[in-house]
């Protein structure tokens, strides 16, 4: 490549950047015309670029981007003043510019538009007058050490030269693998030194790659301030948009994959959430609407929420839509959860706009932005409240290049989990297998920790003949779409970073795989997709189909009455027991502390009053709750405030199923009582202990005495 052609492809490159921090200076400018700083940017783009094109021989470009210059030097010198109408006319000169460099890069031409009309613009800002060289005024030091300074602190990369870079550490990673599994194997301590020493160097090439290819977020949501502005105009609503963690950085092939789903869920939030300044005001809301753009890290992905302060999302009107287009039938709508219909926005078609503008309406849209979000590993959720706003969360991983996996097997075949999907890992021996699994309504399910955790059966999805009923298994919990479920495999090997190849055309219909990697002996592994295989598995809502894990849930729950309860001793000899979760703190306090307030005993705790209540007493069991000079108090916070409950002692913390049986007794704080770990336990309501407090209907035995004393 000649001396010239790298000079031009220098002006194109410089240029795009150029136009990209212009427009997102105008639309600053227009809010604040005062911003000198700004100013001077615009003025130093336009510039910039007038004289490089005429360098160039670019004739066209020059003469209108002259008369913008011309326009310029009397706002920064204060002779007119910043204006809807200049604005306008340098967003037309933006795009005029754009697409000039655009022929010229695919011909080598400028082409033959003719921008007679907007060089006049220009010119009447002049107020008809010939514009002044400003050549003089604006040449000097400073333009040349601010470039210079940009030259020497960056250079510019080839895209493609980045990519083949990335591809080739990729496949040293894969040798690098397959080194260090041979090395593992021999009793060769220098074979063994030299491929650590060679794993830490490309763990550390690696690393510095991957950053070549990182860029900030910004470079994708810079053109958005544009976008708004001209959704503002067209509309005629009024947003403000606020944009915190440009600085995010992501991998450069995702950036632009994300870029459309972005810019489509921006354009929903300005045309479906946004109310105009009438509505607003009338709701009590400021005529401007928020909508803010947010960026950060979490747990190996970059998450970018769009969020808006409008009306939110019609729940009523989503249903309707979804009925009358077929998506949904009436006698589903009583079974959907919030979540659920929500998610019905995202389906191939729906649309709640009532005409089709040029804007949206049409039904491409969420869908379309949910399958481009999944295709490079991320995932999209909407949360809403009505009249309050909306908020969109697009979850993206950083990379798809190299990224760590667990390796497990499956009928003698090994298949890798990318790391960011997998929460936790649970091995079941053959006993434990019969027991803790348990199939309801031809699913299965794991409780864990209390919860019920679906299960999906690696074999049954991938057509594997089924494991024998004695042999050990293992339950991947893995996040697919913000649920979680249990995928089963037979064995667990190890974690390693995997090198992503994509699959052929021919695999196109496979769902279940996201890709391949080639391991350190050479053999090529399937790496699974968590969220397809979820989605195949029924455990992710689909399309028209209501969520069938909802239906096992429900069985399940019908089927067991399983409880998470604190066990305790009270009035001597008796049990009793609260649920776990209305249980904020254990807590014991000196006898000393307890003071009174309205007959009641009180004591001092974390800033507040604690009420307290011996629960023997008040059930007439007896026996004092006191161990020595020391109570042993249970502490329920509710949206009403704090109770202490007063026990003899903590027995055990339980998760079992049990039947309750209702009591006719006088004793409203007994909701009922059941059989726990073989004893008679009564349950006891803590809402209406609650309640008793509130009332001031707990007075101490304490307090009556010194009442009757003073009487």
């Amino acid at each position: 490549m000649s001396g010239m052609d790298e000079a031009l492809r220098a002006f194109l490159v410089e240029s795009t950047e150029n136009l990209a921090h212009l427009e997102e200076d105008l639309v600053v400018l227009e809010r604040t015309p005062g911003d000198a700083a700004t100013l001077a940017r615009v003025f130093r783009v336009v510039h910039t670029i007038k004289g490089t094109c005429g360098f160039f021989g670019y004739n066209r470009m020059e003469s209108l981007t002259h008369a913008a210059e011309d326009a310029l030097v009397l706002l920064r010198d204060g002779h007119i003043t910043f204006s809807r109408d200049l604005a306008n006319a340098l967003f037309e000169l933006i795009d005029a510019v754009r697409q000039m460099l655009s022929l010229i890069e695919e011909s080598g031409d400028e082409g033959s538009a003719d921008h007679t009309g907007l060089i006049t613009s220009f010119r009447n800002f002049l107020g008809g007058g010939e514009s002044a060289p400003v050549q003089a005024a604006v040449s000097g030091p400073d333009t040349a050490e601010h470039s210079s300074a940009v030259a020497d602190s960056a250079i510019r990369v080839d895209v493609g030269l980045l990519d083949k870079l990335m591809n080739v550490v990729g496949e040293l990673v894969l040798t690098r693998n397959q080194i260090l599994q041979y090395a593992g194997n021999q009793a060769d301590p220098v074979l063994t030194s030299a491929a650590q020493r060679l794993n830490l160097i490309t763990t550390e090439l690696q690393e510095g790659v991957m950053k070549t290819r990182m860029q900030p977020i910004s470079t994708v949501w810079g053109a958005f301030p544009r976008l708004v502005r001209d959704l503002e105009l067209h509309t005629g609503k009024q947003v403000r948009l606020e944009r915190e963690g440009g600085e995010t950085e992501l991998d450069r092939s995702l950036l632009q994959a994300i870029k459309d789903p972005l810019t489509h869920l921006l354009r929903n939030a300005v045309d479906h959430g946004m109310e105009t300044p009438a509505e607003r005001s009338k709701a009590g809301k400021p005529e401007t609407g928020l909508l803010r753009l947010r960026a950060f890290h979490e747990s190996g992905y970059v998450i970018v929420e769009i969020s808006d302060d409008g009306a939110g999302i019609n729940m009523d009107a989503v249903l309707d839509r979804a009925l009358t287009r077929g998506l949904l039938r009436q006698e589903q709508v009583s079974q959907l959860t919030e979540r659920e219909i929500l998610d019905l926005v995202f389906l191939p078609g729906f649309s709640t706009a009532a005409q089709v503008t040029s804007i949206s309406g049409r039904g491409v849209g969420l869908d379309v932005v949910r399958n481009n979000v999944e295709r490079v590993g991320g995932t999209v959720d909407v949360q809403t409240r009505r009249g309050h706003g909306t908020s969109f969360k697009v979850k993206i991983p950083l990379t798809l290049a190299i990224i760590p996996a667990l390796v497990t097997t499956c009928h003698d075949e090994r298949y890798a989990i990318p790391q960011v999907s997998l929460l936790e890992i649970v091995r079941l021996d053959g006993e434990e297998r019969r027991q803790k699994i348990e199939p309801v309504h031809e699913s299965l399910v794991y409780r864990l920790r209390g919860k019920l955790l679906p299960l999906v059966d690696l074999r049954q999805v991938l057509g594997l003949p089924p494991r024998s009923a004695e042999s050990a298994l293992h339950i991947l919990v893995l996040q697919a779409d913000s649920r979680e479920f249990g995928l089963l495999v037979d064995t667990v090997r190890d974690t390693e970073e995997i090198v992503v190849k994509p699959l052929g055309r021919h695999f196109k219909n496979v769902n279940c795989f996201a890709g391949a990697t080639i391991m350190g002996d050479g053999r090529v592994a399937l790496i699974l997709d968590a969220v397809a295989i979820a989605q195949r598995a029924h455990v992710l809502l689909e399309n028209q189909q209501g969520s069938a894990w909802k239906q096992v849930q429900e069985a399940v729950a019908h089927a067991h009455d399983r409880h998470s309860l604190l066990l305790f001793r009270m009035g001597g000899q008796g049990q009793g027991a609260i649920p776990l979760s209305s249980v904020q703190r254990l807590e014991e306090f000196s006898a000393s502390a307890i003071e009174y307030s309205c007959g009641s005993e009180v004591v001092q705790y974390r800033d507040h009053i604690l009420p307290l209540v011996r629960i023997g007493k008040l059930l007439k069991l007896g026996a004092a709750e006191a161990s020595g000079n020391h109570l042993q108090v249970i502490v329920h916070a509710s949206d009403e405030g704090l109770v202490g409950l007063v026990v003899d002692g903590i027995v055990d913390i339980v998760d079992e199923e049990i039947t309750t049986f209702s009591r006719q007794g006088k004793q409203q704080v007994i909701r009922g009582t059941a059989v726990v770990q073989g004893r008679v336990t009564d349950l006891i309501d803590m809402e209406e202990i609650m309640a008793l407090s509130r009332d001031g209907l707990l007075v101490s035995d304490a307090s009556r005495n010194a009442a009757r004393g003073t009487a």
